[in-house]
């Protein structure tokens, strides 16, 4: 199992800093170059720019009332649950936009495979 994992390209979990501009604000994001990929996938699926994507997270989430405090973690589980959804079949690595989705029965659905993991794993 462990070479699955430490087989894989180093430069996946080498950090890289990006500054973008969030409502006037320049701010600093410090990522694994595997979340950088993942978030830029994500964000070609809608046609944004990366940083056009991450700032409409950013303002999506302050909308919804989220604690974005550690607004780099938020990102790292946007592109874990994003992956976790493709692995169980609730998503397609295609190229349809994501804010076309009807995310409401794809959340539901997240919740009732993550509760019945639990239960089968503590």
């Amino acid at each position: 199992m462990c070479q699955l994992f430490i087989g894989a390209d180093e430069r996946l979990w080498e950090s890289q800093t990006r500054s973008l501009r969030i409502d006037g604000v320049v701010t600093s994001i410090r990522l694994e170059q595997f979340y950088w990929n993942t978030l830029q996938e994500i964000a070609h699926r809608d046609n944004l720019a990366l940083n056009k994507m991450i700032t409409n997270l950013y303002f999506e989430s302050l909308e919804a009332n989220h604690d974005i405090s550690n607004f780099t973690s938020f990102l790292r589980v946007c592109c874990s649950r994003y992956l976790s959804l493709i692995a169980d079949g609730a998503l397609v690595r295609d190229d349809k936009p994501l804010r076309t989705l009807d995310a409401e029965p794809i959340l539901q659905q997240e919740n009732e495979r993550r509760d019945a993991r639990l239960k089968r794993y503590l």
